[in-house]
């Protein structure tokens, strides 16, 4: 009987502590860390989630922005910091799932230096192109690039970026050359591209949809099987008979690893809470973006799974960052 009543009593404890430690989570500001640049969809997707989780937890969240060395000085930033959940990393799958096979030495591996707290969103790439460049679709892209080779040149957020991947793997379904430029980030990059500094930039419609819209920029294909609601007026890649090219972009939450597992699902919750309510899901698709939650254990097991999926797309792609 004794025996049996200390049990209870240790596993009351417990569970009075467990309890203590999420009501105490947080206490303090929590540091969204971005690792590109301000003006793209990684920065877009952090902003959309920063401010519903800042009143969800009764305590501000703070949007860093750690662009450089294609996602890397960001990354890096998260792996080592504090396990306490007041550092977050709001990934890219650029970086998070592409970066460790297009750098011998990242600073950070996606599997042992992150705890996964949930998917947020995904989106396709928009080929996007300066207003005065003499293609209005991607039938006539193609012609003026195989009739000027080397003379155009496309943007990417990076080298080894999902971008610069697209760029390259678009180049040898048309039998093209384009020059690649990389930037430190898809906000220079569109900037560079809105003042005609560049011709191309394949990136998520984010970054480009409201300058499409007001005929800033030409769109000329997107990259999912059906046109985008924000977009309706650009055409698919398949519609323009490359009906393999087909390029996928998510963004997703996560901690360093070792964070306790109930401050990992008490933000997991509240994300996934924000994420279903209406207001957000019309910001992200008006964005060009589509919500998805995914918990941790679901967000865990789906990047490993996209880790070795790109890692056969980069191989066969010949694309290196070093």
């Amino acid at each position: 009987m004794k025996k049996r009543t200390l049990l209870v009593a240790v596993s009351g404890c417990l569970g009075l502590s467990m309890a203590w430690s999420q009501a105490k989570f947080p206490d303090r500001p929590i540091t969204l860390v971005v690792p590109s640049a301000p003006g793209g969809t990684t920065d877009f997707t952090a902003r959309l989630i920063a401010e519903p989780l800042s009143r969800a937890l009764g305590q501000p969240v703070v949007v860093d922005n750690k662009a450089g060395a294609s996602g890397n000085i960001g990354n890096q930033a998260v792996a080592k910091a504090k396990a306490d959940g007041y550092t977050l990393l709001l990934a890219y799958s650029g970086y998070q799932v592409g970066n460790p096979h297009l750098f011998k030495k990242a600073g950070w591996d996606p599997i042992k230096d992150f705890a996964p707290v949930a998917m947020l969103t995904r989106a396709p790439q928009v080929l996007a192109a300066r207003a005065n460049l003499p293609a209005n679709n991607l039938r006539e892209l193609i012609a003026y690039a195989k009739a000027n080779p080397d003379k155009l040149n496309y943007a990417s957020s990076g080298n080894g970026s999902i971008q610069h991947i697209a760029g390259e793997l678009f180049k040898q379904m048309t039998g093209t050359e384009i020059q690649h430029i990389p930037y430190k980030g898809a906000g220079p990059a569109v900037q560079d591209l809105l003042g005609a500094q560049v011709d191309l930039f394949f990136t998520t419609p984010a970054s480009v949809v409201s300058h499409i819209k007001a005929d800033k920029l030409k769109g000329l294909a997107v990259t999912s099987n059906a046109r985008l609601t924000s977009l309706p007026q650009v055409p698919t890649a398949r519609e323009s008979d490359l009906k393999d090219f087909t390029l996928d972009s998510w963004f997703a939450l996560y901690a360093p690893a070792g964070t306790p597992a109930e401050v990992v699902q008490v933000l997991s919750n509240e994300v996934g809470k924000i994420l279903a309510t209406a207001e957000v899901k019309k910001k992200a698709e008006e964005a060009g973006t589509q919500v998805d939650y995914m918990g941790p254990a679901a967000l865990a097991d789906y990047t490993r799974k996209e880790l070795a999926f790109w890692g056969r797309v980069i191989q066969s792609a010949k694309i290196s960052a070093d």
